[in-house]
Protein backbone atom coordinates (compact mmCIF):
# COMPACT_ATOMS: atom_id res chain seq x y z
CA UNK A 1 0.00 0.00 0.00
CA UNK A 2 1.01 3.60 -0.49
CA UNK A 3 2.36 5.02 2.74
CA UNK A 4 -0.54 6.00 4.98
CA UNK A 5 -3.24 4.15 3.01
CA UNK A 6 -4.76 1.62 5.40
CA UNK A 7 -7.69 -0.76 5.55
CA UNK A 8 -9.32 -1.80 8.81
CA UNK A 9 -11.94 -4.57 8.64
CA UNK A 10 -14.97 -3.84 10.78
CA UNK A 11 -16.80 -6.38 12.90
CA UNK A 12 -20.47 -7.02 12.28
CA UNK A 13 -22.52 -8.21 15.25
CA UNK A 14 -25.66 -9.88 13.92
CA UNK A 15 -28.73 -11.26 15.63
CA UNK A 16 -32.36 -11.88 14.69
CA UNK A 17 -33.06 -8.12 14.69
CA UNK A 18 -30.33 -7.19 12.19
CA UNK A 19 -26.76 -6.14 12.88
CA UNK A 20 -24.62 -3.58 14.65
CA UNK A 21 -21.18 -2.33 13.62
CA UNK A 22 -18.87 0.25 15.14
CA UNK A 23 -17.54 2.37 12.28
CA UNK A 24 -15.29 4.77 14.18
CA UNK A 25 -13.55 4.58 17.51
CA UNK A 26 -10.94 7.00 18.78
CA UNK A 27 -8.88 4.10 20.19
CA UNK A 28 -8.41 2.34 16.81
CA UNK A 29 -4.93 2.69 15.33
CA UNK A 30 -6.32 3.51 11.89
CA UNK A 31 -7.73 6.82 13.20
CA UNK A 32 -4.57 8.87 13.66
CA UNK A 33 -6.28 12.20 13.10
CA UNK A 34 -8.90 14.14 14.99
CA UNK A 35 -12.17 13.74 13.11
CA UNK A 36 -13.97 17.07 12.69
CA UNK A 37 -16.59 16.38 10.03
CA UNK A 38 -18.65 13.44 8.74
CA UNK A 39 -20.23 13.32 5.28
CA UNK A 40 -22.64 11.08 3.39
CA UNK A 41 -22.35 10.51 -0.34
CA UNK A 42 -24.52 8.40 -2.64
CA UNK A 43 -23.13 7.42 -6.03
CA UNK A 44 -25.18 5.78 -8.76
CA UNK A 45 -23.96 2.60 -10.49
CA UNK A 46 -21.17 3.15 -13.01
CA UNK A 47 -20.48 6.73 -11.92
CA UNK A 48 -16.87 7.83 -11.34
CA UNK A 49 -16.00 10.63 -8.92
CA UNK A 50 -12.34 11.35 -9.56
CA UNK A 51 -9.66 12.70 -9.40
CA UNK A 52 -8.99 15.11 -6.55
CA UNK A 53 -6.50 15.67 -3.75
CA UNK A 54 -5.99 17.87 -0.71
CA UNK A 55 -2.78 19.83 -0.15
CA UNK A 56 -3.41 21.21 3.34
CA UNK A 57 -3.31 17.98 5.31
CA UNK A 58 -6.81 16.55 4.92
CA UNK A 59 -7.14 12.81 5.48
CA UNK A 60 -10.27 10.92 4.40
CA UNK A 61 -11.68 7.85 6.15
CA UNK A 62 -14.14 5.99 3.88
CA UNK A 63 -16.78 3.50 5.06
CA UNK A 64 -19.03 2.04 2.36
CA UNK A 65 -22.30 1.10 4.07
CA UNK A 66 -24.33 0.06 1.02
CA UNK A 67 -23.42 -1.12 -2.45
CA UNK A 68 -19.84 -1.32 -3.63
CA UNK A 69 -17.12 1.18 -4.48
CA UNK A 70 -13.77 0.89 -6.19
CA UNK A 71 -11.55 3.31 -4.27
CA UNK A 72 -8.28 4.36 -5.90
CA UNK A 73 -5.34 6.39 -4.62
CA UNK A 74 -2.49 7.46 -6.92
CA UNK A 75 0.93 8.90 -6.13
CA UNK A 76 2.32 11.15 -8.89
CA UNK A 77 5.88 10.78 -7.57
CA UNK A 78 6.12 6.98 -7.46
CA UNK A 79 3.45 6.38 -10.14
CA UNK A 80 1.93 3.77 -7.83
CA UNK A 81 -1.81 3.18 -7.58
CA UNK A 82 -3.81 1.40 -4.88
CA UNK A 83 -7.14 -0.06 -5.94
CA UNK A 84 -9.49 -1.18 -3.16
CA UNK A 85 -12.99 -2.58 -3.56
CA UNK A 86 -15.08 -1.85 -0.50
CA UNK A 87 -18.67 -2.99 0.04
CA UNK A 88 -21.52 -2.65 2.48
CA UNK A 89 -21.41 -6.43 2.90
CA UNK A 90 -17.74 -6.48 3.94
CA UNK A 91 -17.46 -3.38 6.10
CA UNK A 92 -14.08 -1.69 6.51
CA UNK A 93 -12.50 1.71 7.07
CA UNK A 94 -10.23 2.86 4.25
CA UNK A 95 -7.79 5.63 5.21
CA UNK A 96 -6.62 7.84 2.33
CA UNK A 97 -4.09 10.61 3.02
CA UNK A 98 -5.34 13.55 1.00
CA UNK A 99 -2.03 14.32 -0.71
CA UNK A 100 -2.65 11.34 -3.02
CA UNK A 101 -4.94 11.78 -6.01
CA UNK A 102 -8.00 9.72 -5.16
CA UNK A 103 -11.44 8.86 -6.41
CA UNK A 104 -14.22 6.32 -6.43
CA UNK A 105 -16.37 4.38 -8.87
CA UNK A 106 -19.68 2.76 -7.93
CA UNK A 107 -19.51 -0.85 -9.06
CA UNK A 108 -22.41 -3.28 -9.08
CA UNK A 109 -26.09 -2.73 -9.72
CA UNK A 110 -27.19 -0.56 -6.80
CA UNK A 111 -26.27 2.93 -5.64
CA UNK A 112 -23.29 3.00 -3.29
CA UNK A 113 -23.66 4.80 0.02
CA UNK A 114 -20.45 6.16 1.52
CA UNK A 115 -19.96 7.71 4.93
CA UNK A 116 -16.65 9.47 5.21
CA UNK A 117 -14.89 11.24 8.01
CA UNK A 118 -12.29 13.98 7.59
CA UNK A 119 -9.81 15.70 9.86
CA UNK A 120 -10.26 19.19 8.35
CA UNK A 121 -13.46 21.22 8.09
CA UNK A 122 -14.55 21.96 4.54
CA UNK A 123 -13.81 25.61 3.77
CA UNK A 124 -16.60 26.84 1.48
CA UNK A 125 -14.67 29.98 0.49
CA UNK A 126 -11.28 28.32 -0.02
CA UNK A 127 -11.69 24.56 -0.49
CA UNK A 128 -8.64 22.32 -0.04
CA UNK A 129 -9.21 20.51 -3.30
CA UNK A 130 -7.31 20.19 -6.55
CA UNK A 131 -9.06 18.38 -9.39
CA UNK A 132 -8.19 16.44 -12.52
CA UNK A 133 -10.62 14.87 -15.00
CA UNK A 134 -11.82 11.36 -14.13
CA UNK A 135 -10.33 10.11 -17.39
CA UNK A 136 -7.03 12.03 -17.15
CA UNK A 137 -4.62 10.18 -19.44
CA UNK A 138 -1.60 11.41 -17.47
CA UNK A 139 -2.44 9.04 -14.62
CA UNK A 140 -0.34 6.08 -15.76
CA UNK A 141 0.46 3.68 -12.91
CA UNK A 142 3.71 1.73 -13.12
CA UNK A 143 2.66 -0.29 -10.06
CA UNK A 144 -0.87 -1.34 -9.06
CA UNK A 145 -1.40 -2.80 -5.57
CA UNK A 146 2.32 -3.53 -5.32
CA UNK A 147 2.51 -5.35 -8.65
CA UNK A 148 4.32 -4.15 -11.76
CA UNK A 149 3.12 -7.15 -13.81
CA UNK A 150 -0.57 -6.13 -13.72
CA UNK A 151 -1.63 -5.81 -17.39
CA UNK A 152 -3.09 -2.37 -16.62
CA UNK A 153 0.35 -0.98 -15.68
CA UNK A 154 2.05 1.56 -17.95
CA UNK A 155 -1.26 2.54 -19.53
CA UNK A 156 -3.59 5.46 -18.73
CA UNK A 157 -5.82 4.44 -15.83
CA UNK A 158 -9.15 3.12 -17.13
CA UNK A 159 -11.93 3.27 -14.55
CA UNK A 160 -14.10 1.26 -16.98
CA UNK A 161 -11.69 -1.67 -17.39
CA UNK A 162 -13.75 -4.86 -17.07
CA UNK A 163 -13.28 -6.73 -13.81
CA UNK A 164 -12.85 -10.16 -15.35
CA UNK A 165 -9.48 -11.52 -16.46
Amino acid sequence: MLEGVEIKPLKRFADERGFFTEIMRKDWDVFRDEIVQANLSITYPGIVRAWHKHERGQVDYFVVVRGALKICAYDDETEELNEIVSTGENLQVVRIPGHYWHGIKAVGVEPAMLIYFVNKLYDYKNPDELRRPWNDETIVPKVINGRSDDPRCNKPWDWMHPPHK
